[in-house]
């Protein structure tokens, strides 16, 4: 698994560096085949907060874990259980929806999931309800005010501009962010 390890606001010493490079490296003993994306994992601390992020890029998927805490090495041992889990529910999701060799099931190698703990309580997803609303188009300003007035931290619109359902969502660092649609 190839890592790319970067820090912002905190040097990153020898130790840190194998500290993560282990924890994280872990991971690969879940995929059957070396991932051919870098592994991007950022450290960050501002204030009293140590802040680990990583992203995982698979085909077709995308495995990303961010915490917060006030030591380095407990957030990065908290982001790698939130990955095992997110890889856990996602080969479960895998299995369910293709049941076909050859397939994206064949990323995911089967035993070591098995030996990373029970799934049942997390494979589970019950909703509870479904909203319709008309989405007139409008700009990504516009779109901003909506959902500001309506006090949500996303707001899903139809923007003029490309004729495409696009979202915008407010980040934590209190700018706002813009997801558009991507053939894949």
């Amino acid at each position: 698994m190839k890592l790319n390890i970067r820090g912002e606001n905190i040097e990153l010493t020898s130790a840190l560096r194998e500290y993560t490079e282990k924890k994280i490296g872990r991971l690969g003993r879940y995929f059957n085949t070396p991932l051919d994306e870098e592994v991007a994992i950022t450290l960050t601390v501002i204030r009293d907060a140590h802040i680990v992020e990583v992203t995982i890029p698979l085909k077709g998927a995308l495995l990303r874990a961010e915490v917060k805490d006030g030591d380095m090495y407990a957030a990065i041992d908290m982001a790698v259980d939130k990955l095992e889990r997110q890889i856990r529910k996602h080969k479960t999701k895998i299995n369910r929806k293709y049941r076909y060799e050859g397939s994206m099931r064949s990323l995911l190698k089967e035993d070591a999931l098995e030996g990373a703990g029970s799934v049942a309580e997390e494979d589970d997803f019950e909703l509870v309800r479904t909203k319709k609303f008309a989405m007139k188009p409008m700009d990504i300003e516009e779109a901003i005010l909506q959902m500001n007035l309506i006090g949500h931290n996303f707001f899903v619109f139809s923007n003029m501009d490309t004729d495409e359902i696009n979202v915008v969502y407010k980040r934590n660092d209190g700018n706002y962010g813009v997801i558009e649609p991507a053939l894949a």
